[in-house]
């Protein structure tokens, strides 16, 4: 390993990251989850979205079941595609796709390059939060499409620490 003192300055910008994107995941973790909470936690997202006039689509799964939808105006089927894809990547590494994506560019490559994955089914872009579920794992995705993908994660991590504040 190079001294910190010769490492380039987007190692440490990388190392940063991926700290605080495993933290965000080690604090937000939800006590219990029906689907009322999935109500509510995606009306809350909704809310969010709206007041800062987002154009997001928004989906919250418990394993293969969608328990909430919506996709605001201005929004298409594409929105959709890319909660599949990047959900898909929550699933299969049981962290958000932002932070999987994260990994990937630390070490100087792209998530499509390197994952030996489909591109067309998987996506390392920010968006997708694993919903996990103190003492049991992850249980879910919740996940958002519409905005730069650093914006996508924030709107999310927003609403579940909001929402995680209230129940």
């Amino acid at each position: 390993m190079t001294p910190a003192a010769h490492r380039p300055p987007e190692d440490d910008d990388n190392a940063n990251e991926i700290r605080e994107l495993t933290a965000q995941e080690d604090r937000l973790v939800l006590h219990t989850f029906s689907n009322e909470d999935a109500w509510r936690l995606g009306s809350l997202l909704v809310s969010l979205a709206q007041e800062r006039g987002a154009a997001v689509t928004i989906g919250i799964r418990r394993g293969t079941q969608q328990l909430f939808h919506y996709a605001l105006p201005g929004t298409s089927a594409d929105n959709d595609a890319w909660i599949a894809r990047k959900s898909a990547v929550v699933e299969r590494y049981a962290t958000s796709s932002y932070l999987v994506g994260a990994h990937f560019r630390a070490k100087g490559r792209t998530f499509e390059d390197s994952s030996r994955l489909n591109p067309d089914h998987y996506a390392a872009h920010g968006g997708a939060f694993p919903m996990r579920l103190r003492d049991t794992g992850v249980i879910g995705v919740i996940a958002v499409s519409g905005l730069p993908q650093a914006d996508d994660h924030a709107l999310v991590v927003e609403a579940l620490e909001q929402y995680l504040a209230t129940s």
